[in-house]
């Protein structure tokens, strides 16, 4: 009689990198998946005893780790990268131009099915993406845009967190919907913060959750921040308006809760004066923090999320080793894709342990096995899901990728961790699981035709900037070459 329990799936013969509570790497690794959870992880004689599984993956020569999480980025981004050349003015009134009068529901479907095959290929098997950005400019008019985001997601077969809320003051702002369903035309509108807080509404209704659990909804606003941004101080009884209502919501609805851009000084006022700051928040980039911006973090055990290739890491530098030091979570966010990176993690993972070992002069700070933790179980924790996702554990969700390491610039194949940290980037990712399912094996994309969402990302990107009127932006600048500087 056979004694063995029958499972779906048994990944064998890999290098098992779990991040799980021991943090055991596993050198002939197997991970043991039944439905949309890990059942075992373990070694593979043991687990090859114990299971009969209807698909066997050999990963030898692999290492195989839980799906990536990217903590911050931007819906709408991934087709706005380097336009404006070094011109971060210009390219920030694009996002404005763009994301409120020339995009239509198929640059949002587009934009998304970029964004999510781009993660899907660098192993982000889960990302947030704030609905907008730039400068806090979002898509907050009327929920079929978020309707369209998170449908494309669902299509291609991976988690999005997706943050909604209104746009920065002052209000109304003017949004233009391009031929609706019924091909009637263009019609703009103004559309204020009660307008915008009613569409937030909706996208929690029809969204959340949505695909079995793999589309979550977080709730975001500007940051309050007139020390850096005089302009903001007129406006400090609506901030306070829009913060008391959205944190409202999002403890009734029991969201997570994000800022992107928050600086020295506003962490202390979002937590004393405007009570953003909980369990649930994460809060993002947080440069040249004071005592008290981290004392808030502490308090209210807040997490932050660091986007070591932004612009804000230039301007200023997020304190990761500090926060972390005194029991803060951090991850790291790719705050991708625009105007200069994408969403590949490893790029990011080194890029974090280089920026603060430069400023330290250190080059034992944040150790290769803290990073790896940043885009993984500490990213899961900062968006409350480490329940569920983050690491390979029993009971889990079967969010797995696996690493090809046969290859030279990964040779010679020992110190895994250090391989994947150090050396791998986005293209050595040669399998993508999703809750079990297979999106993507031997580099090829399983769940959606790649080639052509690719010719529509083109049509839809084209389209969209002939009705901006903004083609000069992807002009080559004058000074791109030969001098020291832009």
């Amino acid at each position: 009689m056979n004694s063995q329990q029958h499972i779906d799936i048994l990944i064998e013969h890999g290098c098992v990198i779990t991040l799980d509570p021991a943090r055991r790497v596993i050198e002939n690794g197997a991970v043991a998946i039944k439905g949309d959870r890990i059942v075992a992880v373990g070694d593979t004689d043991t687990l090859a005893r114990q299971y009969r599984a209807d698909r066997v993956i050999d990963a030898r020569r692999k290492a195989v780790l839980p799906g990536f999480i990217d903590a911050h980025a931007h819906a709408g981004h991934a087709m706005l990268k380097t336009i404006g050349g070094a011109d971060g003015d210009a390219w920030t009134a694009a996002c404005e131009a763009i994301y409120t009068r020339a995009s239509d529901e198929n640059f949002w479907e587009m934009e998304s099915h970029l964004a999510a095959l781009e993660r899907l290929k660098a192993g982000v098997t889960t990302g947030v993406s704030l609905l907008g950005g730039g400068d806090s400019i979002m898509r907050a008019d009327d929920p079929v845009y978020a309707r369209r985001h998170c449908d494309a997601v669902l299509k291609t077969g991976t988690r999005s967190m997706v943050a909604v809320g209104p746009s920065r003051p002052p209000e109304p702002r003017a949004y233009t919907r391009h031929g609706a369903a019924d091909k009637s035309g263009n019609v703009t509108r103004e559309i204020d913060f009660e307008q915008m807080y009613e569409v937030c509404k909706e996208i929690i209704d029809s969204c959340h959750g949505d695909g079995n659990g793999r589309i979550q909804i977080a709730l975001t606003l500007p940051v309050y921040a007139p020390q850096h941004y005089p302009a903001q101080a007129a406006y400090e009884q609506s901030f306070r308006r829009q913060a008391e209502r959205y944190g409202a919501l999002a403890r009734e609805r029991n969201l997570g809760f994000t800022q992107d851009g928050h600086r020295t000084g506003t962490l202390d006022f979002a937590h004393r004066e405007l009570g953003l700051l909980g369990a649930k928040s994460f809060m993002s980039h947080a440069i040249d923090l004071n005592e008290a911006d981290i004392a808030a973090c502490v308090e209210t055990g807040a997490s932050i999320v660091h986007n070591p290739s932004a612009i804000m890491s230039i301007i200023g530098r997020c304190p990761v080793p500090e926060l972390i030091d005194v029991g803060v979570t951090v991850a790291i966010g790719s705050d991708g894709a625009a105007p200069d990176r994408g969403y590949d993690m490893f790029r990011h993972m080194w890029q974090c342990m280089h920026y603060h070992r430069r400023h330290f002069r250190d080059p034992d700070v944040l150790p290769h096995g803290k990073v790896l933790e940043m885009v993984t179980i500490d990213a899961a924790r900062a968006l409350s899901i480490d329940h569920e996702l983050g690491s390979l554990e029993t009971g889990k969700l079967a969010d797995i990728i696996l690493i090809d390491l046969y290859k030279p610039h990964l040779m010679p194949m020992n110190m895994p961790v250090h391989r994947v940290t150090c050396f791998a980037n986005a293209a050595d990712v040669c399998m993508t699981m999703v809750g079990g399912k297979i999106l993507m094996e031997n580099y090829e994309v399983l769940s959606v035709d790649e080639a052509d969402i690719l010719e529509r990302v083109s049509a839809a990107a084209e389209e969209t900037f002939e009705r901006a009127g903004l083609h000069h932006l992807l002009d080559e600048p004058a000074t791109l070459w030969r001098g020291s500087r832009y």
